[in-house]
This record gives C-alpha cells, sequence and structure tokens, in this order.
C-alpha cells in the first residue's frame, strides 16, 4: 500500500466540501482538509487570479482512478488540476490508520 497526498482546488467552499464527502462517503479518502487559497494561473492564454478552496486529499495510490472519476463527476471546471505526491515516510501508526480508514 503506497500512501499518496493529493492536491485539487476548487472553485467555492461548497464545491470543495460537496466533492471531500463524495470521497469519504466512498472511502476513497482517509483525511480530507481544506483551505482557502489565492491562486495566480494562466488560462486560454490569459492570466489569471481566483480566491480558490484547495482540498489535500490522504489517500493510497491504486484509488488515484477512482478518486479522479469522482472529481470528474462533480467539479466545475472544464480542467481541473488533481495532482498526486508519494509518501515517503510517516509517523508511526499512519499506515495502520490508512488501512482501516479505507476499508
Amino acid at each position: 500500500m503506497k500512501l499518496i497526498t493529493l492536491f485539487l482546488t476548487c472553485a467555492s467552499r461548497q464545491e470543495a466540501k460537496k466533492i471531500a464527502d463524495a470521497l469519504l462517503d466512498k472511502k476513497l479518502a482517509a483525511c480530507i482538509r481544506a483551505t482557502g487559497v489565492k491562486s495566480g494561473f494562466w488560462w486560454q492564454g490569459q492570466r489569471e487570479r481566483a480566491d480558490e478552496v484547495l482540498l489535500i486529499i490522504e489517500s493510497t495510490e491504486d484509488k488515484f482512478d477512482d478518486i479522479e472519476t469522482v472529481v470528474r463527476k462533480l467539479h466545475s471546471y472544464e480542467t481541473f488540476v488533481l495532482t498526486a505526491f508519494l509518501v515517503v515516510r510517516s509517523s508511526a501508526g499512519v499506515d495502520k490508520w490508512m488501512k482501516e480508514a479505507l476499508s
């Protein structure tokens, strides 16, 4: 079991909550944190700025495709950015907790 941390920006708190609830309900994530961020980015040749909500999602690598499927159904952006990073190390007990939370 390879632990991952995923990042996903959402257009609003409501959208972030809807996605987080769906992932938790389907046991695709063990924990999800949400925080407001100010984003700067390029979109269709224009430099843009937006107030967004960043979801930080704790899960396992084997669940990425299912997570992406849920996000695709619920996200409002034409092109959302869902990225995953392998967890190199974690504190004692995290592996056990994740296994229990996701089964």
